[in-house]
């Protein structure tokens, strides 16, 4: 009886703390991200913005479908105060991420993710694509695993900014 109640508690406790990430409201971990041309942004750095943190691989289908319109949406968005950070999974090959970026001309901040450290600290990432979007005060607001509904992640954008 002991041992069941205190694997329910378990099993609570790790649903409330899924329950929490995945429905925003939390604050967005703190990290540093290094782009592949050697700029540096950091979770702090970013706090007034409204931030999609996008994770991805160049071997993702999904990732490939979606990036046209992640490029459209930080064009219409970014001079009102968005930034798209695309996080390049630590199992992609470097040369072909800065294909990737230098062919589609990808106008955001694109980072490596070699140690798979950022991955980690937004939850352990493993499926791409995973978007994270993130409001002006550093708080997740939604998390989109798979490509987004991009009218909605739109409107959230839209919303988001003008708070």
């Amino acid at each position: 009886m002991k041992k069941g109640l205190i694997a329910l508690a378990v099993v609570l406790v790790a649903g409330f703390a899924g329950y929490t990430l995945l429905s925003g409201g939390n604050a967005a971990p703190e990290v540093t991200y290094t782009s592949i041309t050697g700029k540096t942004a950091s979770t702090a750095s970013l706090k007034g913005k409204v931030v999609l943190v996008n994770f991805w691989a160049t071997s993702c289908p999904g990732c490939i479908q979606e990036m046209p319109e992640l490029k459209k949406t930080h064009e219409r968005y970014a001079p009102r105060g968005f930034e798209t950070v695309a996080v390049a999974m630590s199992y992609d090959p470097p040369n072909y991420v800065k294909t990737y970026v230098d062919t589609h001309q990808l106008p955001f901040h694109v980072t490596l993710d070699a140690q798979g450290s950022i991955a980690k600290a937004f939850g352990d990432v493993q499926l791409t694509p995973t978007s994270v979007l993130i409001d002006k005060e550093g708080n997740i607001v939604k998390r989109y695993v798979g490509v987004p509904d991009f009218a909605e992640l739109n409107g959230l954008i839209e919303q988001k900014l003008k708070a």
